[in-house]
């Protein structure tokens, strides 16, 4: 966490911006700013307490929606007079219901676009088999997505054998798609996948071949 000590106040006036992006998806959620109780506050309780400058007090994100932003981490920039702060959000950020305040940005980045592409794929557990090709694999059973992952795995590999790198991004992309539908299938996600990834770059849980991943 951070100094209050060490924040630039006279810079900023005594209100800090911050941006707030999700922890998960890396996606920006909103822009907000804080005096030095509102980020207290927020150091104390772990939930992000702004100070809204049209009230003129602390206001705590959700705390009349229920849809609040539950810090996993923070960090103040180079200057010290700007906060960015990783969240677990509870249901959507933006007043207008959206995921995030900037919901018009027609161009997202790779992961935000893949996380939203995961959350698609998962919605689709419990749908008719007959409304999608997604809902019709998960009604098939755990057999048949494995299956399916072991057919999509080996045509990528014959795509890398051939040489044709069109065919390998298309049949990696397939790939994916069915491993995230296995992943739903076994309640898994693919932030369960990074978190093994980070433990092995830290040389936890090492992988049997060895330690030079």
């Amino acid at each position: 966490m951070i100094n209050i000590q060490t924040i630039n106040w006279q810079k900023v006036d005594n209100l800090l911006p911050v941006i707030v992006q999700n922890a998960q998806t890396c996606e920006v959620l909103m822009l907000g700013y804080m005096d030095a109780e509102a980020l207290n506050k927020t150091l104390v309780e772990k939930k992000v307490t702004f100070y809204s400058r049209t009230k003129q007090r602390l206001w705590t994100k959700g705390e009349t929606s229920g849809h609040f932003l539950n810090v996993v981490d923070m960090a103040l920039d180079c200057d010290n007079d700007t906060l960015l702060i990783l969240v677990n959000p509870i249901g959507p950020t933006c007043h207008k219901g959206t995921e995030s305040c900037f919901s018009e940005l027609q161009t997202l980045p790779d992961w935000v676009f893949f996380s939203k592409l995961e959350n698609l794929i998962k919605s689709r557990k419990n749908a008719d088999p007959d409304s999608s090709y997604t809902a019709k694999l998960y009604a098939k059973g755990t057999k048949k997505i494995a299956q399916k992952v072991g057919e999509e795995g080996v045509e990528t590999a014959l795509a890398a054998m051939a040489k044709d790198p069109d065919e390998v991004v298309s049949e990696t992309a397939d790939l994916l798609y069915h491993l995230t539908v296995l992943l739903q299938d076994a309640n898994l996600n693919w932030t369960d996948v990074m978190d093994k990834l980070k433990q092995r770059h830290a040389g936890i849980g090492l992988h049997p071949e060895g330690s030079n991943k």
